[in-house]
């Protein structure tokens, strides 16, 4: 059995990273970044750092051309801004709706693209792909690519397409992002080598929903976010 990780550079992904190694062995552990068009490649950078720490190989996507046609501000081409406030607030209004950082189908296009990575780098084995979508994520249906509904639904579709060789592992789907930080704490996961923050830049914003989220599960868990330094 193999695993493909599938790491945006972020708390939860990373934290999946470290959960698959654990599990399978760094030898039989791979990553896989994707270029969906956002405004910062500071992601993808963290994620090609993390690959290294572990000492697994790295796989870059680009599917922008896919996402071109979107104004989620996530995107770089996007006139429209990044939403400032935790995603508490910014789903109090929704009713059931998506947040202003969803970006199309996001998860889907990926895991699809990432299962076709799978088939074809790892053709003679089994490989379990792991998502970082979380329960925080899911609720009140901010980002409903990350729901259990929708990562049991496509691991389905995905273990059908491809002779049952290729699945969905998303271990994370019902804890929150507190637990999250717990779950990497006890596995050494380096978080100070990873990014959430939406605008990009030298030093997280702070006030975007991702920034003051991941802020909040490190407090949760008693300590100071490792990626802020000193």
């Amino acid at each position: 059995m193999k695993a493909l990780v599938l790491n945006s550079g972020g708390v939860d992904s990373t934290t999946c990273v470290g959960i698959a190694v654990d599990k399978f062995g760094k030898d039989n552990v791979a990553t896989v970044s994707v270029k969906y068009g956002q405004k910062h490649v500071k992601e993808l950078e963290c994620a090609t750092k993390i690959a290294e720490h572990y000492g697994v190989p790295h796989y870059e996507l680009d599917l922008a051309n896919v996402l071109q046609y979107s104004n989620c501000p996530l995107l770089k081409d996007s006139t429209a801004e990044i939403v400032e406030g935790s995603y508490d607030e910014q789903i109090k209004d929704l009713n059931g709706g998506p947040v202003s950082t969803y970006v199309p189908f996001r998860n889907g296009l990926m895991l699809s693209a990432v299962a076709s990575l799978a088939g074809s780098i790892f053709p003679d084995e089994e490989v379990a792909i792991y998502l970082g979508a979380h329960a925080d994520d899911a609720a009140g249906n901010a980002y409903a690519d990350c729901s259990e509904e929708f990562t049991s639904t496509i691991d389905k579709a995905i273990r059908i397409g491809t002779y049952h060789k290729v699945h969905v592992e998303a271990p994370l789907v019902n804890m929150n992002k507190a637990t999250v930080v717990k779950t990497g704490l006890s596995l050494n996961v380096p978080y100070e080598l990873t990014w959430s923050c939406y605008k990009g830049g030298e030093k997280p914003c702070g006030k975007c929903g991702t920034c003051i989220d991941r802020a909040k599960a490190f407090e949760a868990n008693g300590i100071k976010d490792p990626a802020l330094g000193e």
